[in-house]
């Protein structure tokens, strides 16, 4: 196991804790990841998984979503891997790769795609957006960089160069909810 995974896992469960209640409970969180998980998610998608993910997820298999259940950080729910697939077969089927927007900014790290199969959608706030990893980052990226698939805003710059540094990040600005772009 992951020692960085294990590490801000426990951070985020007690950033959750409240006074009887654990933050396992609050974020109602999924036994880890299985091998046959990991396995089902590399063949539907067609990609090898950041191992920064695979040691995430062997931990905890992401948030079953019900009314009350907190978001992981800032408002995202952490999806399953059940969840990551059929999210990215939604987008598949609604986005033609093909399709260059130029109102949209790019980061220099970022292919200028409006969808990249090779994104794989982990988190969600519900309202059509998602946080992604990229697996197919221009020379000047990093496979694993994190960044947000806005369905009504043409953003698709990086966060952070992997997902334990988003993550981070998270964790150490305010309530773990504000936007902190130093040292990404």
């Amino acid at each position: 196991m992951n020692t960085q995974a294990k590490d801000l896992w426990d951070r985020i469960i007690k950033n959750h804790s409240k006074l009887g209640v654990k933050g396992e409970e609050v974020l109602n969180l999924q036994p880890g990841a299985t091998a046959e998980e990991f396995q089902l998610i590399e063949k539907t998608l067609n990609l090898i998984l950041p191992e920064e993910m695979k040691s995430f997820y062997s931990i905890y298999n992401g948030q079953d979503w019900t009314f009350g259940v907190e978001p992981i950080v800032r408002n995202l729910t952490l999806s399953p891997i059940s969840e990551i697939i059929e999210n990215w077969k939604f987008l598949q089927e609604e986005f033609d790769p093909d399709d260059l927007f130029p109102d949209i900014e790019y980061g220099v790290d970022v292919k200028p795609m409006l969808w990249n199969r090779n994104w794989i959608p982990i988190a969600e706030n519900g309202g059509g957006d998602y946080l992604c990893l990229d697996t197919d980052p221009t020379e000047e990226g990093v496979v694993g960089q994190v960044l947000y698939f806005w369905h009504d805003w043409g953003d698709r710059t990086t966060d952070a160069k992997g997902l334990f540094k988003f993550i981070e990040i998270c964790l150490t600005s305010f309530s773990g909810c504000e936007e902190n772009d130093s040292d990404i």
